[in-house]
């Protein structure tokens, strides 16, 4: 059962993190460094990010129930993943939280989280 104070309940919920990734990827396809580990067509991956986000910030568990444990940093080795394209991605995603409307504090520390996920994806 979801809690009623999760990072994902004050984030603002489904609606917002529908809003937050629909936001995020144009940012990522316009970006040099991301862009072009991106395929056109993002339909795919931007429900899974959708997905992930809930559960990565305490709602439904929905990635895990439809894919299995996460295991970002594996899924994710195949990329050459860089401080810079690390901190690329992190700038994509506070300009659409943002743009999103994300309330402080819950944006800061949903910031905070990301930031320790995406440095754990540096691979090279």
């Amino acid at each position: 059962m979801v809690g009623t104070d999760t990072l994902y309940d004050r984030l603002g919920g489904e609606e917002t993190i529908r809003r937050l990734v629909a936001a995020f990827y144009p940012k990522v396809k316009a970006d040099p460094l991301l862009g072009p580990l991106f395929p056109d067509d993002l339909t795919e991956i931007m429900e899974k990010q959708y997905l992930f986000l809930t559960q990565f910030f305490g709602g439904s568990p929905l990635y895990s129930e439809r894919y299995g444990h996460p295991m970002m940093r594996a899924r994710h080795l195949r990329f050459p993943i860089d401080r810079a394209r690390a901190d690329a991605w992190l700038a994509c995603m506070r300009r659409a939280m943002e743009e999103s409307g994300v309330p402080e504090p819950a944006r800061s520390a949903a910031m905070e989280r990301l930031r320790g996920a995406a440095y754990h994806f540096i691979n090279c």
